[in-house]
C-alpha cells in the first residue's frame, strides 16, 4: 500500500514508552516523549510543598565556599607567622653579629687619643671625636645607598646588614673613646667593657661607674631584647638608603651622620654630670689590643 511503512522499518517499543493510542500528528506514536504517565512537573520550586524550601546563596556561602575562605585564611595566617618567624631570625642574627664584633672593636686609650690631638680640652677632643664617627657612619649610609641605585643592585638584605653592623662598630667605638675622655673607663677586662659598652650603645645612655647597676659585664636576657629593638629601630630608620637615582646614597649619608651626632650628645649629657677631670684621674693601664681588629671606615 503506498505510503505505508514495511514492517522491518517500524520501530519497536522502548521499555516504558507510551503505550497509548497513537492520537499524533498522521497518527504516529512519539516515543521519544517518554511515558504518558504523571512524571516531573514544571511548576516553580516555590510552589512545591513536597520539596525543601529553597536557600539564599547570595547569604549563606555553601560549603564548598566556606572550606575556601577557611583555607585562604589560614594559609594567610602561615604566612604572616613563616614571615614573622624570619624576622626575628635576622634580627637575632644581627644581634650576635654585633655582639661577636663588639670585643674586635679598635679603642683608643685617653693617652693615646692625647698624643694624637695635643693642645685640646675634653670637650675639643670629644668634638673631633664625633665628628669623625658621624663621617664614617655617613660614609657607610651612602655606600649602601649607591649600591640600591647600580643596574643590577646586589643582595639588598645583605648590604643593609652590613651597614647596620658596620654602624654599630663606629658606635660602640667613639662610646669607649667618649668615656676615656670624660675620664670613665668601666672597670673590667676586654670582654666585660665590651659588654659595658653594648649596653650603653643599645640604652644610648652613658655609664656611670660609680653605679654598679650601670655597669653591666653579663650579656643577659634583657640585655640582648633591649639590642633588638635597637636593631629594628636601625633597621627600619635605614629603608630610605635604598632609594634609587642617587637620592639615597645622599639621604643615608645625612640620616646616618644626624643619628650618630644625636647618640653622642645623650652620651656626652650623661658622662658630664660624672665627669673626672684629668689631672684627678689615677694612673690607668693601656687598654688590650684585640687580637682580631676590625676594620673600621676612618
Amino acid at each position: 500500500m503506498t505510503g505505508s511503512t514495511p514492517p522491518w522499518k517500524r520501530r519497536s517499543l522502548r521499555q516504558g514508552a507510551d503505550q497509548g493510542p497513537s492520537d499524533g500528528p498522521h497518527r504516529a506514536r512519539d516515543d521519544e516523549r517518554g511515558s504518558s504517565e504523571t512524571g516531573a512537573s514544571l511548576e516553580p520550586v516555590a510552589d512545591r510543598a513536597d520539596l525543601p524550601a529553597p536557600t539564599d546563596t547570595t547569604r549563606t556561602p555553601t560549603p564548598v565556599a566556606r572550606r575556601r575562605a577557611a583555607a585562604v585564611r589560614e594559609r594567610a595566617r602561615e604566612g604572616a607567622r613563616m614571615g614573622g618567624s624570619r624576622a626575628r631570625a635576622g634580627l637575632a642574627y644581627l644581634t650576635d653579629r654585633i655582639i661577636e664584633n663588639a670585643p674586635r672593636v679598635p679603642v683608643r686609650d685617653l693617652a693615646t687619643l692625647r698624643r694624637q690631638f695635643p693642645g685640646l680640652g675634653p670637650e675639643e677632643l670629644a668634638d673631633k671625636l664625633v665628628t669623625g664617627a658621624a663621617s664614617a657612619t655617613a660614609t657607610v649610609g651612602a655606600g649602601v645607598g649607591a649600591a640600591a641605585m647600580l643596574p643590577v643592585p646586589p643582595a639588598m638584605p645583605t648590604e643593609l646588614a652590613a651597614e647596620i653592623t658596620g654602624v654599630a662598630a663606629i658606635e660602640l667605638k667613639l662610646i669607649a673613646e667618649l668615656h676615656e675622655v670624660y675620664g670613665l673607663r668601666p672597670p673590667g677586662n676586654l670582654k666585660e667593657r665590651s659588654t659595658a659598652y653594648l649596653n650603653s650603645w643599645s640604652g644610648e645612655r652613658g655609664i656611670d661607674v660609680k653605679k654598679p647597676s650601670t655597669v653591666s659585664g653579663a650579656l643577659n636576657s634583657q640585655m640582648k631584647q633591649q639590642l633588638r629593638q635597637q636593631i629594628m629601630k636601625r633597621t627600619i630608620r635605614d629603608l630610605p638608603n635604598l632609594m634609587p637615582f642617587l637620592v639615597g646614597a645622599a639621604v643615608g649619608a645625612v640620616m646616618n651622620r644626624r643619628d650618630t651626632r644625636k647618640l653622642a650628645e645623650r652620651i656626652r649629657k650623661d658622662l658630664r654630670r660624672t665627669q673626672v677631670p684629668w689631672g684627678e684621674l689615677p694612673q690607668l693601664p693601656a687598654l688590650e689590643t684585640p687580637a682580631d681588629p676590625l676594620q673600621l671606615e676612618k
